[in-house]
């Protein structure tokens, strides 16, 4: 066998899974090399620094701090969520209620009337769009103090 080999098998040897036969031979390799008994010994002092470890469990105060946090987010996106979609509906009512006359007249063609509130909705998104990302970078405007 090569040393790589019985490098292979250290781990092995100081876990106690190799059989006798295994061992003795590993054994006799590390007696007559220097360089082997040398990492060896290195893998013995990370085994007993890996042993002596010792698993912490966090202070209660970190675990409530860990989980506001996730339910801050997921409320702030609930709420987005929520305020965008009544911002729109009540664009899309108020558009409606607007230009409610054309709409029910019988002369104007169904076409036209589509057109008017695919028109509505799209404004009424991008409107929501936009201040939603005015409101997020005005709040996160690091210059937002600064005088020009």
């Amino acid at each position: 066998m090569t040393c790589q080999e019985y490098k292979d098998l250290m781990m092995a040897y100081l876990d106690n899974e190799l059989d006798e036969t295994q061992r003795r031979v590993f054994e006799e390799h590390l007696a007559s090399c220097r360089d082997c008994a040398k990492e060896m010994a290195a893998f013995r002092r990370l085994k007993q620094m890996t042993d002596e470890v010792e698993f912490v469990e966090p202070e209660d105060r970190l675990w409530q701090q860990y989980w506001g946090g996730v339910y801050n987010r997921i409320e702030r996106g609930i709420g987005w969520v929520i305020f965008s979609l009544a911002g729109i509906l009540l664009i899309v009512y108020g558009g409606f209620a607007a230009i409610e006359n054309l709409i029910k007249d019988p002369t104007v063609s169904v076409l036209l009337k589509v057109g008017l509130l695919a028109l509505l909705v799209g404004l009424a998104i991008l409107f929501v769009s936009v201040l939603r990302e005015r409101i997020y970078f005005w709040s996160k405007d690091r210059y937002r103090d600064v005088r020009r």
